[in-house]
Formats: structure tokens, sequence, C-alpha cells
């Protein structure tokens, strides 16, 4: 429960709250509405450029949320300086920074001299006074949690100050075509602070993600009105700040053994794009006579469901045993197509027999006991010919739609057993 102050609104002034112009138009006919392609900004960063669709949409407001440390500023950082460099100028607010403190990150990384403005401040009407000054090309705003109005009276980072903020700059940036950016606080559980009415209003919503202990980070879109949602780009963090990554599936395989029992590929889609990843798997003797599950990077319940049909269905008793999962290099994957990966590397760890270096897997795994067909074969296939890899395990069903030319073995599986069969020989 909060408390909100009402207070009396002047006369005119509710016109003008939200930066509405008072010479409004009239509603428009959807047939009278001319269509103009809006040429997309680069923010220097195909990575980035990729997660939102194909680069910035002049007049859209972004938001940029993650785990304190992450490298959310650093990466605005660089962003504002490329923009800078080559489209026009950038302001960089920041409420929770100083204008040197900003300037020291920035030499060690590497910005040079180029039109950004930093201002530190955590004023909205200050922002905005400073916006109609500047007239820049990008806005940053670090972070919406900090950022204040002067017509109310609650703290910042309350409910109110910044649904009240956040809508101020939502409507200067459609009015301007001002490409604006916000950072976000994430709670404990890892979702964006404040009220699920911020992530309504903007037009993009990314996660920052990766482990602290890994040195590449993740840029996930969960939301995006001018692109396809949960598109993703990779990026590593290096002594000179954040660096692209265009190969993401040779990062998360350069450290792989072969032929070590426990271990699958597994070709996932994550948006538009096909990652190979390692999946481990671990299976002892539990020595309390309850078998413990850990998993990280994949969803828990998914694992004790294919547990339960590995036990049903191909006679693998680990119901008193402990079972690791783990996705090597930190991502985390929550497409269907897992499955099979899952299934086959505690099939490999349960047996002791490890599947052939140069064989890649994918699908799902119905409760029956048959393999599902995933979406987008013919993109996964292409990317493990691209990484050298000459054999797939996959769904029967996608097997025939997909085209080959006899360098690639492609072996259609419709039942479990099938899969652990071929997976095995």
């Amino acid at each position: 429960m909060i408390e909100e102050q009402v207070r009396p609104v002047a006369d005119g002034q509710n016109l003008m709250r939200y930066g509405a112009s008072n010479d409004r138009e009239s509603a428009r006919l959807y047939s009278d509405v001319n269509m103009t392609a809006t040429p997309r900004l680069a923010s220097g960063f195909d990575e980035f450029d990729r997660v939102l669709g194909g680069g910035i949409v002049p007049g859209s407001v972004v938001l940029l949320g993650g785990e304190p440390g992450i490298g959310k500023s650093t990466l605005l950082l660089q962003i504002a300086a490329k923009f800078a460099a080559s489209i026009g100028p950038v302001l960089y607010a920041s409420g929770e920074e100083s204008e040197h403190q900003i300037k020291e990150r920035g030499r060690r990384i590497g910005v040079e001299d180029v039109p950004l403005y930093l201002f530190s401040e955590t004023c909205l009407e200050r922002i905005l006074e400073q916006v109609e000054q500047l007239h820049p090309a990008l806005v940053i705003i670090d972070s919406i949690q900090t950022i204040y109005s002067l017509s109310l009276q609650s703290a910042p980072g309350s409910i109110v100050q910044v649904r009240e903020a956040a809508t101020h700059l939502l409507f200067c940036a459609k009015r301007r075509d001002l490409p604006i950016f916000l950072v976000g606080h994430v709670t404990k559980d890892g979702s964006i602070a404040g009220p699920k009415v911020l992530e309504h209003v903007v037009d993009t919503v990314l996660y920052f993600e990766g482990e602290r202990h890994h040195s590449h980070r993740v840029v996930r879109a969960v939301k995006n009105r001018f692109g396809a949602s949960s598109e993703l780009g990779v990026f590593e963090m290096t002594g000179s700040g954040l660096s692209q990554v265009p190969s993401p599936s040779r990062l998360f395989l350069s450290e792989r053994t072969s032929n070590v029992p426990g271990s699958a590929v597994l070709c996932s889609i994550e948006g538009s794009r096909p990652i190979l990843v390692e999946i481990q798997a671990l299976v002892s003797s539990s020595a309390y006579g309850t078998g413990r599950r850990t998993v990280s990077g994949l969803d828990h319940n998914r694992l004790s469901l294919l547990l339960a049909v590995l036990e049903k269905h191909a006679g693998l008793s680990v119901a008193g045993e402990d079972v690791f999962i783990n996705v090597a290099g930190g991502l985390v994957v929550n497409e269907p197509a897992v499955d099979l990966g899952i299934v086959a590397a505690v099939s490999s760890s349960v047996r002791d027999r490890g599947i052939r270096s140069d064989t890649v897997v994918f699908g799902e795994m119905g409760l029956g006991g048959e393999v599902r067909g995933a979406a987008q074969a013919g993109l996964r296939i292409k990317e493990a010919l691209q990484l050298g890899f000459r054999r797939c395990v996959m769904p029967a069903g996608n097997s025939n739609s997909v085209e080959n030319d006899g360098s690639f073995e492609i072996v259609g599986v419709r039942t479990l057993g099938e899969a652990l069969e071929a997976l095995m020989e």
C-alpha cells in the first residue's frame, strides 16, 4: 500500500502534464495514415543492434536491467561514445555517479573526445531542460529509480516517481523522435524493480545477464515493439570494456573435452540465432538414499520430468542417485528442444559411455517417450556444419525437411529408445 498526495491541478496544466501539445490533432482514419520508413541508427555494436531488431529506432524508449556491477553503465557509455562519434551529440544523465567517475571509466575503456555531455542530476525537470538546450541525438538515464519530479512529494524510487518520470520521458521521446535509454535496477529475484507499468510503458525491455566468474555477458530482449523478442547478443568483458562476440558457439565450446561421459552438445535457438552449447551431467550415488537434483542454466522442473521419462521408457533408474546438470559457460537455455540434450547427457553419465565428439542433438521429449519436432532445424544444422560437426541426432519429423548434400549425417529418431541407441552406438 502506498500513499499518494492529491493536489489540485492548475488551469491548462493538465494538457501539458506529459508534454502533449495544445494544438492536438483529431483522430485519423487508418487508411489515411502515411507510412514512412524510419531509418534505424547504428549503436556501434552489431550484437546490440541485433537485440534491438536492427538498430536504434528514433523516438523509442529502451529499458536495460541487470544485476549491480554486471556492466550496464559500461556498455551504455561505450554505446554513447560510438553513437556521439558517428551520429550526433549524446546526453548521459547519471543520478548515481559524478562526472569525474564517469570520465574515469571512459578513460579506462578508451573513450575519445566526442560530443558526449555528462550531467550528474536526479531532477527530472532539469534533465528535460538540458534536452531542450542541447538537442541531443540520444539520451541515457542512469538510472530511472534515482530520478524524481518536483511536482511530487514522494521519494526517488517510489512507485509514483518511477511511473511519473518514465511517462514524461516517453512523451519527450515521441515528441522529438529522440531515442532514450533507461537503466533499471533489479530486485533479488532478478525482475526489474518498481511498478510493472514501467515495462509496459517502454518500447523495449532488455536484460543484461552473466555470471560474475565468467567473462562473457548476454543481452537478452524480453519485449521489443520493433523486432523479435527473446533475441540475444553476446559480449565479453575485457580490461578495456565490453567487446562483442560474433560467434558465441565457439566461445561456449572452446574448452570442451571430447569423448567424456556425461557431455552432449546441444544446438539451441535464441531468438533468430543458433547457438551450440555443452550440457554436462553427473550422476553419482547418493550418500543419504534420497537423490539430489542440482541444475545450473536449465529449468529444474524440466529435469525432474525428463528423469521420470527416462526411468519409465528407458529403464534408467536414477531415483536414488544424485543428478547434477550444468550448461557450460553460464548460459541460460529455456527452449523445449533442450530436452534431448539433457536426456543424452544423463544417459551418457549413467552408462559411463561418451558420445561421439562430432555429434550434436536437439529435440523435445514427450511424456510418452516420443521425440517431438523443433523449429528452425535447418538453421541449427547450418551452425553445426560451420563448427565442424558432421552428425546430428534429431526428431524424425524434422529430418525430412532439412537439405543435405551428403556431407552431414542426419539421424532421425521417433522415440527415446531410438535416440539413446543412436547416441550410444
